[in-house]
Parts: structure tokens; C-alpha cells; sequence
């Protein structure tokens, strides 16, 4: 029998306490920060914690095409405007060719989330021609809006702007009739029907002078306009969601919107400027004013320019018609009036804001504009109470598996079935920890398919320990002794277990490349437990046999230590022959060879 190599081998195998003191220094560090980080348990998805499941199917608009590219678009306008909400949590993912999936976990902020993200149409700046509060509501108090640039006092941005804002709103005075009411709607539709000498849609106050009569179909469009404005009654949920929806971004439209929880109805001009000419938008709290939470806004080259030819034909005209609506998905969010033009590509929403409302809406400027429109195809919203009952399904039916694993380890390996518990629990450990530092640092979250794929992993990490023992186990049966047989039984088994780690870890990764959703969290338990079987069997279980193969129990045999020479069939004791020194005279003894 050869002896152990010398040199590096040689010391490894003298000195295995090295790769266990390294394996717990590793344990207890990431324990230590997994405790100083305050997150103990790994987070959990949707499935496991409760939460809401949205699938967003795409719909091709005039000049957007469903591509890579543009769904890609999407789902980042979406995650941030997520993020924004502080729904750091939220999953937004693509799923085949023209569907997105919004996961939001349960949390503070988790409705408003998806009140937003459900919100996918395309974002616009109206100039707003007529408005008044539905259902007999007093007049609002419209933000105003400036150029001041970020940081210092605009001349809109004075500490009377809430006064002037309120009583110069977009809203009919209180006492004006029904009938001055309607002739304003009906001047103003005529007068924007008409092209303004620039090109660009003018909105004209009622009483500006008359512009060039417009043609038959122009009047007729705006009889239809006034009509359905005055029909229009936004404080009824089934109205609301007829109106807004369908105008076209090139015509004049009828909207709602809730200012101060109060819901008004408008007669919105052609957009002037879409919302993808927003290039930012912030939350800021005026600290040198008393403006309080406004909202500042970045224009794109070509939207500084559009944005500066509408707030000057609206700063032309006398109030109440100088307001441009902000409209989402059909929907007015704010609706400012202007005082002057803004040019620079820089605004300024001011009014009475609250931090909640001035984040809402910059969120909404920021991110609102989508490359594509979407219709929501299926909401799907689990209790967590289900969540719970789904969570202690998966770790029983682990806890299941792993009994199984343990039983069938000790009736078949007796004593070695200590080191493959021993290395389960250690990974186990390992595997727990990282999952919990895992969640903070990249988002991971703990599903269902992940809890699978944990389960799956103890199987892949006892064929580890099961191919080193059937190794030592030939060894022996060959004649040798436990503690070369533990030496020359690693390196084949190590070659086999690595083959195996490596076509896991490659089918994992595939997975994990070509799915989405909550496929993937399978994939990546699977792979993660893949490579930290490697970490085991290689810094915990080889030294660990070594300290074994060292003990009398485990040397000498013992019938319950799992490897007894005779019940394993083993052949007599290899003994070593020396080469006599000189020639032999006689015949050699075949025993002696």
C-alpha cells in the first residue's frame, strides 16, 4: 500500500482542525451580522406573507410598438415608481413577450402602491378651458405654478401665493349662474377650436375677444363637449370611469379629478406637452419661503420649449382660464395656474402640500409616463393568513424529507450517519443565515418554489456524503485500514461530487436565466445549497472524517460505527513487501509477495 503523499496533502491531512475553525469563524460572523443587521429571519414573499399579485398585459398605442425594449422601459418607470412609494419590497418583473408582474408585499404603503402602478396610461399637460367643483362643491385651491429655480424664492412663490391661488383658481366664482357658467364652457371650447397664429392650441378666456369663427364641425364638436360637461358628474365612480379614458391626446376632452378630496370637472384642451418630457421631478420643502412641500420639475430640450409656449398663452389670458391640467390615465392629479411664462425647462408646483401629496405627485410626473399602456388582467391578493398556512405546509413537508434522509442515513451508515447530521446542520445553518442577510442586501425573498428547492437540496447534499461513505466503504472492503482508506477514498469521490455540484448548479443557473417569477426562487435556493454543499463537504466533512478516522470507535471497526470490515465483506490486510537486497536463490513464496 502506497503511503500519503508528503508536502501539501501530507499537512492538510495532519492539521484538518484549520478548515473547521475556518467554517465557524464563518458561521459566527454572518450570524453576528445577521443580528447587528436586525434582520433574523429571511423575507418572505407574497405566497408565504400576503400580499398582492397584479399582471399587466401590454397594449400597442399609435407609434409604440411591444418590444424588448420598451416593455424593459416599463417595468423600471414601474419599480421606481414603486420604490418612490417606499414599497422597497415590490417585485416588477416581465413575464413572456407583453405581460408585467407587480408583486407587492403587505405593508404600510402597499394600496397606494398599487392604486399607481395600476395606473399605466401616458401622462399629459392640458391646458384646462373650463372647470367647476361637481355636485355643488366650493372652488379649489389650485397650486400655482413658477420658474424659480431650485432653492430661491420665485416671484409666483411669494407668501400670499395660496391666497392668490385660491381665489384666482380655475374654478367659477361661487355666485356666478348656471347659465354664465355654461356660455364660458361654450366660448372657450369655440375659441380653442381655432389655431393660434404659432400653431400651438391656445386656450382663451370667455372674455377675450372673439376669435375667427370656427367651421361647422368644430361647433359641433363643441356642442357635444359642453354637453357631456354638463351632464358630467364626477362624484359617481361609474361616470368617472367613462370619461377621460378615451380622448385622444390632439383633441379637447372632458376629465375629473380630486383636489382637497373634493372632485371637480374639466374641459381639458389638446395636450400641449406628454409626460415623457418630464425628465425629473422631486419633493422639495421650501425652507426660504412659505411655500411649504412644492414640487420641482425638469424639462427635456423639446419640453422646456412646448412647456414655455403653453404657460405663455395661458399667463395671456385673465383668470380663471390660465390653469394647465396634469392628467393620468385620464385623470386630473394637480392642476396648476400660471402667472407668468416659464422658460428654462424648470418649474415649480407650489400650493398647500403636505409631504405625502408633494412625493405622490412628483412620483407621478417622474415616472408616470409609460412607453406603452396596459390593461390590468388579473388581481390576486393572499391573506396572511394563507401565506402562513402555505409556509407551514412547505417547512413540514422539509421536516418531512429530512426524517426520511436521517432514518435511512442511520439504518444503512450507523455511527457515519453523525457526520452526514452534522454536515446537514451546518449547512442548514449556513443556508438560513445567508437567506436572512440575503433579503436587505439584494431583495430576496423566501417563496414557496424556494422553500421547494431547499427540500430538493438535501437530497443533492446527502448523494454528497453518500458518495465520500461508499468511497471509505470500498476502501476498506479492499483491505485497507480506516485511515489511509479515508485519504485514498477523497480524491475519486471529490471528482464525483464536483461533477455533480457543477451539473446542479448549471441547471439552477439555467433556470434562473430563461424563467420569471417565482420560478426563479427555486432556481436560486437550488443553486445557492449547490455551491454551499461544495463549502460543506469540502471545509467541514472531509476534516471531520479525518478527526474520526483517528478515534478507536471508528478505527478499530466497531459493528455500529458503519464500518465493520467483516459485515462489509473486506479481504485480509494489505501488508507491505520489501524488495530483498540481493538475488534470490529459491522460489517465492506467493504469501510472501
Amino acid at each position: 500500500m502506497a503511503a500519503p503523499k508528503k508536502g501539501r496533502g501530507a499537512s492538510a491531512q495532519s492539521k484538518p482542525g484549520r478548515s473547521l475553525v475556518l467554517i465557524l469563524i464563518a458561521i459566527v460572523a454572518m450570524t453576528g451580522g445577521m443580528f447587528l443587521a436586525g434582520h433574523t429571519t429571511p423575507r418572505l414573499g407574497i405566497d408565504l406573507a400576503g400580499g398582492t399579485s397584479i399582471t399587466l398585459k401590454a397594449k400597442a398605442d399609435q407609434g409604440s410598438a411591444i418590444n424588448k425594449a420598451n416593455m424593459d422601459t416599463a417595468v423600471d418607470i414601474m419599480n421606481r415608481r414603486v420604490n418612490g412609494l417606499g414599497v422597497s419590497e415590490a417585485e416588477v418583473q416581465t413575464q413572456g413577450d407583453d405581460h408585467i408582474i407587480v408583486n407587492i408585499p403587505k405593508g404600510t404603503n402597499s394600496k397606494e402602491a398599487q392604486q399607481q402602478v395600476g395606473t399605466t396610461a401616458k401622462l399629459y399637460f392640458r391646458p384646462v378651458l373650463a372647470s367647476e367643483p361637481s355636485g355643488g362643491a366650493a372652488p379649489k385651491p389650485s397650486p400655482s405654478t413658477s420658474s424659480g429655480a431650485s432653492g430661491s424664492p420665485s416671484p409666483a412663490a411669494s407668501p400670499s401665493g395660496d391666497q392668490k391661488a385660491t381665489s384666482s383658481s380655475g374654478a367659477p366664482s361661487p355666485t356666478a349662474t348656471a347659465t354664465s357658467q355654461g356660455r364660458a364652457v361654450s366660448d372657450a371650447l369655440k375659441a380653442d377650436a381655432t389655431p393660434s397664429p404659432t400653431g400651438s392650441p391656445s386656450a382663451k378666456s370667455s372674455g377675450a375677444p372673439a376669435s375667427p369663427s370656427p367651421k361647422p364641425s368644430a361647433n359641433a364638436d363643441a356642442a357635444k363637449l359642453q354637453a357631456q360637461y354638463a351632464a358630467l358628474d364626477c362624484t359617481k365612480p361609474a361616470e368617472r370611469a367613462k370619461v377621460g379614458k378615451a380622448g385622444k391626446p390632439g383633441e379637447p376632452t372632458v376629465a375629473c379629478g380630486e383636489i382637497n378630496k373634493v372632485w371637480y370637472k374639466y374641459v381639458l384642451g389638446p395636450a400641449a406637452v406628454d409626460g415623457t418630457e418630464v425628465k425629473n421631478a422631486k419633493a422639495v420643502f421650501d425652507t426660504q419661503g412659505a411655500s411649504g412641500w412644492q414640487v420641482q420639475m425638469n424639462f427635456t430640450s423639446s419640453g422646456a420649449k412646448k412647456f414655455a409656449d403653453i404657460t405663455g398663452e395661458l399667463a395671456k389670458n385673465q383668470q380663471p382660464q390660465n390653469e394647465f391640467g396634469i392628467v393620468l390615465d385620464g385623470d386630473v392629479v394637480s392642476s396648476p395656474y400660471v402667472q407668468q411664462a416659464i422658460t428654462g425647462g424648470q418649474a415649480e408646483i407650489s400650493g398647500r402640500f403636505t409631504q405625502e401629496e408633494a412625493q405622490s405627485l412628483a412620483n407621478m410626473l417622474s415616472y408616470g409616463a409609460l412607453p406603452l399602456s396596459f390593461q390590468e388582467e388579473t388581481v390576486t391578493t393572499v391573506t396572511a393568513a394563507l401565506g402562513g398556512e402555505q409556509l407551514k405546509a412547505g417547512l413540514l413537508a422539509g421536516a418531512i424529507g429530512l426524517v426520511l434522509v436521517v432514518i435511512y442515513l442511520v439504518a444503512y451508515y450507523r455511527g457515519l450517519s453523525l457526520v452526514a447530521m452534522a454536515s446537514l446542520l451546518v449547512s442548514a445553518i449556513l443556508t438560513y443565515v445567508i437567506m436572512s442577510l440575503l433579503g436587505p442586501a439584494i431583495g430576496f425573498a423566501l417563496n414557496l418554489p424556494a422553500v421547494c428547492g431547499a427540500i430538493v437540496a438535501i437530497g443533492i447534499t446527502a448523494d454528497s456524503f453518500i458518495v465520500y461513505f461508499e468511497r471509505i466503504r470500498d476502501e476498506i472492503r479492499e483491505g485497507r485500514s480506516l485511515r489511509p482508506a479515508v485519504e485514498r477514498a477523497w480524491p475519486r469521490a471529490r471528482r464525483t461530487i464536483l461533477v455533480s455540484d457543477f451539473v446542479s448548479f448549471l441547471a439552477a443557473a439555467v433556470l434562473f436565466i430563461v424563467t420569471v417569477g417565482k420560478v426563479q426562487g427555486f432556481a436560486f435556493t437550488l443553486g445557492l445549497t449547490t455551491v454551499l454543499d461544495v463549502v460543506v463537504v469540502f471545509f467541514f466533512t472531509k476534516p471531520l472524517m479525518t478527526l474520526l478516522a483517528r478515534r478507536r470507535f471508528f478505527a478499530e471497526g466497531h459493528k455500529w460505527s458503519g464500518l465493520d470490515p467483516r459485515s462489509l465483506g473486506a479481504k485480509p490486510p494489505l501488508r507491505r513487501t520489501r524488495r530483498p537486497s540481493g538475488p534470490t536463490t529459491g522460489p517465492v513464496d506467493p504469501k510472501e509477495a
